[in-house]
């Protein structure tokens, strides 16, 4: 019978630790959904449309951004030895 109290004594605290770490709360959370339906509400639906709009406008952006870069890069890559500025004194 102490042995049995005992356990349960220890098995609280290591049941609270792992309840409370990022796994605990992964599992909760993936409960927590199943509760809620497997359909999907008007909600949801838009908030995709408007991730998927906000993905592809930075996609287009760091496009930008990566021709920007190869464009400065080549200029100062390409710089003729003429054009450069002399050394200072």
């Amino acid at each position: 019978m102490f042995q049995l109290i005992f356990v349960l004594v220890l098995l609280i605290p290591i049941l609270a630790i792992v309840l409370d770490s990022p796994v605990g709360r992964a599992l909760a959370g993936r409960l927590e959904r199943k509760g809620l339906g497997s359909g999907t509400d008007e909600g949801t639906g838009e908030r995709l449309a408007y991730l998927e709009g906000e993905f592809a406008r930075l996609a287009s952006e760091v496009r930008r951004l990566e021709e920007e870069s190869q464009f400065l890069n080549k200029l100062l890559t390409e710089r003729p030895a003429s054009e450069m500025l002399p050394p200072g004194d």
